[in-house]
C-alpha cells in the first residue's frame, strides 16, 4: 500500500501494452507447447522485484510445461490498470493484489474463488486473520504473500542522546520526547505524514474509522474522528515536531530525513526496511527501533493491516487457471516466503516462514512484534477508495489552507458519493 514504488512510467506503459492481455493472449490452452501465464507483480522494481524474478525462474525450472511472463507494474497504477484490463477480458492470469483491492475485484467477478484449489492447499499454515482479509462474502479470492502494518520507527542513538529509554506509548509522550530530542540532539524528534493511510492510526486510537461498515454509517466527521484528526494535526507544530510537508515529494522527503539521522522518528511500514539499512543512520541495523504506534485517548493503539495477496484472474481459460494456481502455490510456499523475507526484508504471512534466520533481521523481528495490534480492514468493496477524499483534504488542513471542520465536512460529502447507501 502506501508504498514508495519507483518505476518509469514510459517503460511500464510499453511493457503493459505488450503484455496486458495475459489471460487472452496466452492462447486457448490447446497448444502442444508450454502454457504461458502472465503475472503482474506490483512490488518495488528496485528492491523487491529481483527476488521475485529469481523465484519465477525456479518455478519454471521445476515446471517445464509452464512459462511465466513476468511484468512489474508500478503499485500506484496497478489497481486501475487491472480494472480496465479485466473489464475488457485481457487481464493477467495472476495479480499481486493489495489486500484492500480484494472485495472490489471479487464483487466484479474478476478474481477466481480459490477455496479447495491447489493455490490454497496450505491454507492452515497461513495466519487466519490474513486469510480472512482475502475473503469476500464467504469465499477466498487471494493467497497471502506478504503482510505489513505501520509502526513507530525510531533512531535508537538519537533517543539515547536525548535520554529516552523507551519508545513513547501515547501521542502526548511522543510530543514530550520530540522536544527532548530537539534539545539534546538538535534535530526534530518526529515528522508526520499528511497521507490518509498514515492518519488512519489516529482514528483507531479513538476507536473509530472513516466508516462503520456494519452500521452502514459514515463516521469520518464524527466527534471521535474530529478528536483523532485534531491529535494528528497537533503533531505538525511544536518543539521538535516537523511542520507538514504538503508537496508531491513529501513521502521521499520524510524517508530521506529519517534514514540519514535528520529526524528521530516517523510512522512507516516494513516495505521500507531495506531502504532504512541503506541510510547513514542505520549502517548498524541494530540502531533501528520499532514500536507499536502510540495510543490515542481511548487507550487503543493500532494501524491498518496491509500487504499483498496473489489472486487469479477469473477470465482466463481452464489451462491457464490451472497453471496459475500451481504458480500461486509455489510463490506462497514456506520456502518461497522464507527466501522473499531474507532478500527483501518483508514479512511472511505463514508462521513456518519465520525461521531463526529470518527473525535475525531486526527489522522483520521488530515489525513482527507490532502485527498483533494491526487492524484488518472491513470487507467493503469501496473501502480503499475512501482514502481518496482524505488524501485531497488532509494536506489542505495540515498546510493551513482550510480548517479541520471544513476539510472533514468536504471529505464526508465526497465519501457519501462513494457509498451512497450509507447514512451520515
Amino acid at each position: 500500500m502506501r508504498r514508495g514504488i519507483a518505476a518509469t512510467a514510459l517503460v511500464a506503459s510499453l511493457a503493459l501494452a505488450a503484455t496486458a492481455c495475459g489471460g487472452s493472449d496466452s492462447g486457448s490452452g490447446k497448444s502442444d507447447g508450454p502454457v504461458t501465464i502472465t503475472w503482474w507483480d506490483t512490488s518495488n522494481a528496485t528492491n523487491e522485484a529481483p527476488t521475485y524474478k529469481a523465484l519465477v525462474k525456479e518455478f519454471e525450472a521445476a515446471n517445464k510445461g509452464i512459462k511465466v511472463n513476468y511484468v512489474n507494474v508500478p503499485f500506484d497504477q496497478a489497481q486501475n490498470k487491472f480494472d480496465t484490463a479485466a473489464g475488457s477480458k485481457g487481464a493477467p492470469d495472476v495479480l499481486r493484489s493489495e489486500v484492500g483491492w480484494t472485495p472490489a475485484f471479487a464483487k466484479k467477478g474478476y478474481f477466481l474463488p480459490l477455496d479447495g484449489t491447489e493455490a490454497l492447499a496450505d491454507q492452515g499454515k497461513f495466519q487466519p486473520n490474513l486469510v480472512k482479509q482475502a475473503q469476500y462474502e464467504g469465499k477466498t479470492y487471494g493467497v497471502p504473500l506478504v503482510t505489513d502494518t505501520l509502526a513507530l520507527v525510531y533512531n535508537k542513538a538519537l533517543f539515547k542522546q536525548a535520554g529516552i529509554t523507551d519508545a513513547p506509548k501515547t501521542w502526548d509522550e511522543l510530543k514530550a520526547d520530540a522536544a527532548k530530542v530537539k534539545d539534546k540532539a538538535k534535530v526534530d524528534g518526529y515528522w508526520g505524514s499528511t497521507q490518509a493511510y498514515y492518519a488512519q492510526t489516529f482514528l483507531y486510537g479513538e476507536g473509530t474509522d472513516t466508516v462503520d461498515a456494519s452500521a452502514k454509517k459514515i463516521t469520518v466527521n464524527s466527534d471521535p474522528a474530529k478528536k483523532a484528526y485534531g491529535t494528528w494535526l497537533s503533531l505538525f507544530s511544536g518543539k521538535g515536531l516537523h511542520k507538514a510537508d504538503t508537496t508531491a515529494d513529501a513521502y521521499a522527503h520524510i524517508q530521506d530525513a529519517f534514514v540519514n539521522g535528520k529526524v528521530a522518528a516517523i510512522i512507516q511500514g516494513p516495505w521500507e526496511i531495506t531502504n532504512f539499512y541503506k541510510g547513514s543512520a542505520f549502517k548498524d541495523k541494530s540502531n533501528l527501533g520499532i514500536a507499536t504506534v502510540p495510543a490515542g485517548s481511548s487507550g487503543k493503539a493500532g494501524a491498518p493491516t496491509g500487504g499483498h495477496n496473489l489472486s487469479v484472474y477469473a477470465g482466463s481459460d481452464s489451462a491457464h487457471q490451472k497453471a496459475a494456481l500451481k504458480f500461486v502455490n509455489f510463490m506462497t510456499s514456506a520456502k518461497s516466503q522464507t527466501e522473499i523475507a531474507l532478500k527483501n526484508s518483508t514479512l511472511p504471512t505463514r508462521d513456518d516462514a519465520y525461521t531463526a534466520e529470518v527473525k535475525a533481521d531486526p527489522g522483520i523481528a521488530g515489525f513482527q512484534t507490532v502485527l498483533p495490534a494491526a487492524q484488518p480492514r472491513p470487507a467493503l468493496p469501496e473501502y480503499s477508495s475512501l482514502w481518496g477524499p482524505l488524501d485531497t483534504e488532509l494536506p489542505k488542513i495540515a498546510g493551513g489552507k482550510e480548517s479541520l471542520d471544513k476539510g472533514l465536512s468536504n471529505a464526508e460529502l465526497a465519501i457519501a458519493k462513494l457509498v451512497p447507501d450509507f447514512s451520515k
